[in-house]
């Protein structure tokens, strides 16, 4: 069995690069009727990529529909950084509230799996 070793090289190099991007990720369930409307509004070209646009540090968001589940999808949304996301959200939080409740009726279930530096 191989098994890597530590190289303290390697962690010196990573320190020093710092994150490079954050990320949001979250998965939604969806009923059938609604699968369109969600996808509009949480495609990279959705509702939701257009508000996050207001930021330059928004880097794009990816829809993922599950291959084998119907009706369940992850969306990671990237960010240049945390600081930025942050940013983006103390300026923008009316609106980011507003689009929440207007995309509502459109899920069954949302859930936030994660947010993680990359």
């Amino acid at each position: 069995m191989h098994f890597r070793h530590f190289d303290p090289r390697c962690a010196t190099i990573m320190a020093g690069l710092g994150p490079h991007m954050f990320v949001v990720v979250w998965q939604f369930e969806i009923s059938e009727e609604q699968v369109a409307a969600f996808e509009a509004a949480y495609s990279p070209e959705g509702a939701w990529a257009q508000l996050f646009r207001a930021s330059p540090e928004y880097q794009g968001t990816e829809l993922l529909r599950d291959a084998y589940i119907p009706g369940v999808y992850l969306t990671i949304d990237r960010w240049a950084s945390e600081e930025a996301f942050r940013a983006f959200r103390k300026d923008h939080d009316a609106d980011y509230e507003a689009l929440d409740r207007a995309c509502d009726a459109l899920t069954s279930r949302e859930t936030r799996i994660g947010a993680y530096t990359v």
